[in-house]
C-alpha cells in the first residue's frame, strides 16, 4: 500500500465507529449499525472459495450435490495437508533447462470449500445466464481473445505488459469491479464514514475510495470511477468509465473483457455477524449479449490484509524485458506462433 493509501485509511478509520444494532434486515437478522445509522460493513473480509467466477465443466448445475462437494472439499484439504509436508531430501534438483513451474502450493491459498449461498453449495459465481458462463457476442469474445494474446506476446517495453504484472492492479480483478477471488491474498478490509466507503485490496494493495452519493463522474480510473449509496441495508454501488488499459481482466483467474462504456452495479448487504452477501451486475452491450449476474459471500476474515510487496525486489519485470532483448538480439521470436 503507498503512503497515499495509508494515509487516507487512516483518516476513515478515525472517522467511524460501531454502534449497537437498530434495524432487523430480511430473514430476521439485525446487522450492527455504524454512526450515521447504516450498517456496518467495517472489518476484514476475504472471498477465499473453490467456487468461481465461471462454472467449470464437473458442474452441470449452479448447487453442487451435497455428496459431490463433500468428496471434493475432503480430496482439497487431503491435498492441502500433502502439500505442508517437508520435500523429499532424495529428491533431487530439477535437471537442467526443466520447466519448474510457478507458484508452487506453499504460496496458494485458495480455500478448501465451495462457497454456500442460500443452503446451496454454489459451482459458480454466476447466476445467470444460467449456464454459469460469460454471455460474450461473437465480437466480444474476439476483442478479448485479441486483446489476451496481445498483452501476453509483445515485449515492446512495461507500457504493453499486463497492468497486474507492472503492479498497478491485483491480477484476475481482485480490485474489481466485480471484485474476484483468485489463488491467494483475497482479504479485503472495509472502513466507512457518512460520505465514503473505502475498500482496501490485499492483492496489489489497490484502495477503492467510494463516494457515497453527488461524485464527478467524468474520469477514467483503472478501477473505473465508482458511486454509491443506500437502498435500505443494502450498499448500492455504480462503476463506468473503466480505463480503456485496464480492461482486460485477467491473469490467472477470472478471464473477461469490459469496456469503457460498461457498467458494473455491486450490492453489498450484511447477512449475518460474519457474511456480506455481495451480488454484481455487468451492464456492457459492446461485448456482451446479455447483462451478466452474480452473487458471492464475504466471510469474516480471521487475518487483517497483508502488505502485497509487489514492485519492492521484484525483478520479474525488467527480467522479462531483458530476455525479449536478448531473444531479439538472437533473432528469436518473443512471441507464441499462432500456427502452433
Amino acid at each position: 500500500m503507498n503512503q497515499r493509501a495509508r494515509s487516507i485509511l487512516a483518516a476513515l478509520a478515525l472517522l467511524s465507529v460501531g454502534a449497537p444494532a437498530a434495524f432487523a434486515q430480511a430473514g430476521g437478522y439485525t446487522p450492527p449499525r455504524a454512526t450515521d445509522g447504516k450498517p456496518d460493513l467495517q472489518g476484514f473480509w476475504t472471498n477465499t472459495s473453490l467456487t468461481s467466477l465461471e462454472r467449470s465443466a464437473q458442474f452441470k448445475e449452479l448447487a453442487i450435490p451435497a455428496e459431490q462437494a463433500q468428496k471434493l472439499e475432503a480430496g482439497r484439504a487431503a491435498a492441502d495437508a500433502r502439500s505442508g509436508l517437508p520435500t523429499d531430501p532424495k529428491s533431487g534438483a530439477p535437471k537442467a533447462g526443466q520447466d519448474v513451474g510457478g507458484y508452487n502450493s506453499f504460496y496458494v491459498d485458495a480455500g478448501t470449500q465451495y462457497a454456500t449461498i442460500n443452503g446451496e453449495k454454489r459451482s459458480s459465481w454466476i447466476v445467470d445466464p444460467p449456464n454459469g458462463k460469460i454471455p460474450y457476442t461473437p465480437e466480444g469474445r474476439k476483442k478479448f481473445d485479441d486483446g489476451l494474446y496481445f498483452v501476453r506476446n509483445t515485449f515492446d517495453g512495461p507500457e504493453t505488459r499486463p497492468m497486474a504484472e507492472r503492479c498497478l492492479v491485483g491480477f484476475g480483478s481482485t480490485g474489481g469491479p466485480p471484485m474476484i477471488n483468485v489463488m491467494y491474498n483475497n482479504t479485503y478490509q472495509f472502513v466507512q464514514t457518512k460520505d465514503y466507503v473505502l475498500i482496501n485490496v490485499e492483492m496489489n494493495h489497490d484502495a477503492r475510495i467510494i463516494p457515497l452519493g453527488a461524485a464527478n463522474m467524468d474520469v477514467y480510473q483503472w478501477l473505473g470511477r465508482s458511486k454509491g449509496h443506500w437502498d435500505g441495508d443494502t450498499l448500492v454501488v455504480e462503476t463506468t468509465n473503466f480505463n480503456p488499459g485496464e480492461s482486460l481482466r485477467t491473469f490467472f483467474s477470472a478471464s473477461y473483457l469490459l469496456s469503457p462504456d460498461g457498467k458494473v452495479t455491486e450490492r453489498f448487504s450484511r447477512v449475518s455477524d460474519t457474511e456480506i452477501l455481495y451480488e454484481f451486475t455487468v451492464d456492457d452491450p459492446k461485448l456482451f449479449s446479455q447483462k451478466w449476474r452474480a452473487q458471492m459471500v464475504f466471510n469474516r476474515s480471521p487475518k487483517p490484509a497483508y502488505e502485497y510487496a509487489c514492485h519492492e525486489g521484484n525483478h520479474a519485470l525488467p527480467g522479462i524485458l531483458a530476455g525479449a532483448r536478448l531473444n531479439d538480439t538472437q533473432g528469436v521470436k518473443n512471441y507464441a506462433d499462432e500456427s502452433e
